[in-house]
């Protein structure tokens, strides 16, 4: 976002982090409609830069859009993850666990991501949202995901770090779930199991 930001000269518009802030303010709000199926992904992409640009005066759709095409292309090239990730997908393959990815996510977007950072080479399926026409939390993509695989829900079991697409949504499927708190967020309801970092999940596995 901040290169976005830099090569479309927005510090006119405003400061940096106060930018950022209600971008991320309208994100959320707009990934919660989307994940409810009340807009279509298009619109997810582009009005979260729109409504942004709203909250500082600035009514350009144009603009708009041209910093969503933006994002979405600088988006997939960034390579940071979280602590442990190579290692615990290497210890999981290695224990013949098959890995497969649910994502809400947009299907370019996804496997460019994915084999940029590297991480392709651990999941034999990717579903996303687009492919499978549903969307977590919703059962249907768990049951597309399922039957993709060849896999069963007695023997899968979901790991996430969303509480309402992932887990609830896994759970509410008939899954087994793992629940990665990275934010110590406040769980008012049991995953199968809650790990803080992913390094625990050796434990479990």
């Amino acid at each position: 976002m901040e290169e976005v930001y830099e090569t479309y000269a927005l510090e006119k518009v405003a400061a940096f982090p106060n930018f950022h802030r209600q971008y991320l303010v309208h994100n959320a709000a707009l990934w919660e409609k989307y994940e409810k199926g009340l807009i279509a992904a298009d619109e997810l992409k582009w009005k979260r830069m729109w409504r942004t640009l709203l909250d500082f005066k600035i009514a350009d759709e144009p603009l708009a859009r041209k910093l969503s095409e933006s994002f979405l292309d600088i988006l997939p090239g960034q390579k940071n993850v979280f602590p442990h990730t190579f290692e615990i997908l290497a210890y999981l393959q290695q224990k013949n666990y098959q890995l497969h990815l649910i994502t809400n996510g947009f299907e370019k977007t996804q496997w460019r991501k994915l084999n940029n950072s590297g991480l392709n080479k651990y999941f034999t399926k990717v579903i996303t949202s687009e492919a499978s026409n549903s969307i977590k939390p919703n059962k249907e993509i768990f049951d597309f995901a399922l039957q993709s695989a060849g896999a069963n829900y007695k023997e899968s079991i979901m790991i996430g770090d969303n509480l309402e697409t992932d887990i609830k949504g896994a759970l509410n499927a008939g899954l087994d779930a793992v629940f990665v708190n990275h934010v110590n967020a406040v769980v008012t309801f049991n995953p199968t199991y809650t790990v803080t970092h992913l390094q625990q999940l050796e434990e479990i596995f």
